[in-house]
């Protein structure tokens, strides 16, 4: 689990000291989520309390609230930067290049890439498939993301916010790795999925 350092400054005022404080809660955050992820995987979501994770991280209850509202957030501390990165591939794919391709290409290199051969992540799909509390987690974080792509699509189209052809895009898109994950060859099938939403169905 990554943070970026995040630098920040004001006129007439020195920036190292901005810097080192978001150097600081970066770095809470990410012992705190580290933490979490640890019991989690150890003993259970469930089976594991706030308090323990607060003191497993060296905090105050109050400061592991202040970084994550939720419980069930500290096993997703990523999302915003995973939602940022997401709507960056469309935003900023090269000229040229279908939006389509730009979400298979950020797939490939975001979300296949990282799961490749890591038991890690095995365990991490394990513990949030087998916990009902973040599985609905997921579920909403996974509509919300879709609703921001789907937007972020139709701007860069010059559609309307809610034109349904990029509501359809967006959702296809986001579960494309999901179902390419149980395959044999998970890069080729996500590769193909996408072939399907660049080309349709006449392409097969």
């Amino acid at each position: 689990m990554t943070e970026s350092d995040t630098h920040a400054s004001r006129a007439g005022a020195p920036s190292a000291p901005v810097g080192r404080r978001e150097r600081k809660k970066a770095a809470t955050r990410r012992a705190i989520a580290d933490a979490a992820l640890r019991l989690f995987l150890e003993r259970g979501y469930d089976d594991v309390g706030i308090r323990e994770i607060a003191d497993a991280a060296d905090v105050s209850t109050t400061t592991l609230f202040k970084h994550f509202p939720v419980k069930e957030a500290l096993v997703f501390d990523e999302d915003d930067d995973d939602e940022a990165r997401l709507l960056a591939a469309v935003r900023e794919r090269p000229e040229g290049q279908s939006v389509p391709a730009a979400l298979c290409e950020h797939a490939l290199r975001h979300r296949m890439a990282a799961a490749d051969g890591d038991p890690r992540f095995t365990a991490f799909f394990d513990l949030v498939n087998n916990t009902p509390a973040l599985r609905d987690y997921v579920q909403g974080m996974w509509l919300r993301h879709a609703s921001a792509l789907a937007q972020v699509i139709a701007e860069e189209r010059g559609l309307p916010a809610d034109d349904p052809a990029c509501a359809a895009l967006a959702h296809f898109a986001l579960e494309a790795p999901r179902a390419a994950g149980g395959h044999d060859d998970p890069r080729r099938a996500l590769t193909r999925a996408f072939e399907l939403l660049e080309k349709g169905w006449d392409s097969l």
